[in-house]
């Protein structure tokens, strides 16, 4: 399996894929999802799924991200928030072990499949969970009872566990099958469009009625815009001109009303 970082389209061009190795250096792998952004950005409007494979993480993976500094964690949150706002689908594919910053992706995701051997595993250093923005994605999902009860304890999580609390969507042996399958059912929906509703899904825990109200109108004023374009029927064409040569008479509907010959 490649796992130098480096995006690539699919076989069938409707994917773009990129592998995550967890034991690469953490300034790697923010260039590599920065990289994947730009890829996605480009080749608007063109309905391309970012398929993440997220590869399973070495025998120890709790402790991360390893000697980096708060700026370097910066840059890395901002990737993994601009990957969020992305008009493309991303689709993660999950197997074993996965924490650090797999954790991190697949919780940024649209769609997850795991293998029936996936363990999500909260990183932990010295015993402490690293505070990075995977807790704050594991309360917004889960709600505040049960991140607390998986980021306190550090209890690693099954794959019946994980799509039990809706973490994963999907438990299948074979990867390879799900993953375009998926993808081609949901490169369908795969626009800006997307990143619309899921912008709206990410704000509802956290936004009061008054504030949220303007932002769906908005939303549906947008949507309603859209659906009228699609019916408006294309312009007819032009008739063609009448290349018949001009004898210098005029036909009857050139006459005057009152001229001899004219119809009443």
């Amino acid at each position: 399996m490649r796992t130098d970082g480096t995006p690539r389209r699919t076989a069938d061009g409707l994917a773009l894929t990129l592998d995550v190795d967890g034991t690469r250096p953490l300034p790697e792998l923010t260039a590599a999802l920065d990289t994947a952004c730009d890829l996605l950005e480009a080749a608007r409007p063109e309905r391309l799924v970012l398929l993440l494979r997220l590869l399973p993480a070495p025998h120890h993976p709790r402790s991360w991200p390893g000697e980096v500094d708060v700026r370097a964690v910066g840059r890395w949150e901002k990737a993994v928030h601009r990957l969020e706002r992305q008009g493309a689908l991303a689709l993660a594919v999950a197997t074993g072990p996965c924490g650090g910053p797999a954790l991190d992706l697949l919780l940024a995701t649209d769609f997850r499949i795991a293998a029936p051997d996936l363990r999500l595993l909260l990183p932990v250093n010295d015993g402490h969970f690293w505070p990075g923005l995977a807790v704050y994605r594991l309360a917004r999902q889960l709600g505040g009872a049960r991140a607390r009860q998986i980021v306190l304890w550090g209890d690693a999580l099954g794959a019946d566990r994980a799509l039990e609390l809706g973490l994963v969507d999907q438990v299948s042996a074979d990867l390879t099958e799900a993953a375009h399958t998926a993808t081609v059912l949901m490169g369908r929906i795969s626009d800006r469009e997307l990143a619309v509703r899921r912008a709206l899904l990410l704000e509802a825990p956290s936004a009061e009625y008054g504030d949220a109200v303007g932002a769906h109108l908005a939303a549906c004023d947008r949507e309603l815009r859209r659906l009228a374009a699609s019916r408006t029927p294309a312009p007819r064409p032009a008739a063609p001109p009448d290349d018949r040569p001009d004898d210098g008479s005029d036909g009857p509907g050139d006459r005057p009303a009152d001229a001899p010959g004219a119809r009443p």
